[in-house]
């Protein structure tokens, strides 16, 4: 038998983010869920060394990489009417389940077990990786704005505010130290 698991997983790079909004940059599923894992395992990094956390930064990467995949069955539902109100919520929550269970099928039942780990996250584990989430949205929204795009302008500002709002120290350290630096041209960051 041919699996499909890994095929559609490569799809990632076809499932275009923000459809709602006009886009100076467009961005797939595949771009999104490579910076939210790097964004995650450095929230996990952080904790472990100044917070003496003891998360497993390899197992959030991982996590992060598969964050969104079950998109690639649903498309990606603007945030907006996702969480519109509780009944659209847990309806989206029970599609996004069925999509895993689908993804998942497609595997050899002696891998499901190694994979179906890769969808469950612990409560330390949604924190990071929904931080790392929120920030590359606010990183995306940001500089779209700064190309010019008012388009992102509102989306900006409520991204903005979530992450000031998100209780994650890990987080407050990364944009105090390092965010700064995705507003400044290459030059700036290299020297």
């Amino acid at each position: 038998m041919n699996y499909g698991f890994f095929a559609l997983m490569f799809r990632m790079k076809h499932i275009d983010r923000w459809a709602l909004m006009r886009c100076n940059a467009k961005e797939n599923l595949a771009e999104h869920s490579l910076e939210v894992a790097i964004i995650a395992n450095a929230l996990a990094n952080i904790g472990n060394t100044y917070f003496n956390k003891n998360y497993s930064s390899d197992r959030i990467a991982l996590k992060a990489l598969f964050h969104d995949a079950t998109e690639i069955m649903t498309g990606d539902l603007p945030t907006p009417i996702k969480y519109y109100n509780s009944d659209i919520r847990n309806a989206y929550a029970t599609v996004e389940k069925c999509a895993q269970d689908k993804v998942l099928s497609l595997l050899p039942q002696e891998l499901i077990e190694k994979y179906e780990d890769a969808f469950i996250l612990d409560e330390d584990e949604k924190i990071l990786i929904k931080a790392a989430d929120k920030l590359c949205a606010y990183i995306k929204c940001a500089n779209e704005v700064r190309s010019g795009n008012i388009e992102f302008s509102h989306a900006a500002k409520t991204t903005k505010s979530a992450i000031e709002a998100f209780d994650c120290q890990e987080l407050k350290y990364f944009c105090k130290h390092f965010l700064e630096a995705f507003f400044e041209p290459l030059d700036n960051i290299s020297l």
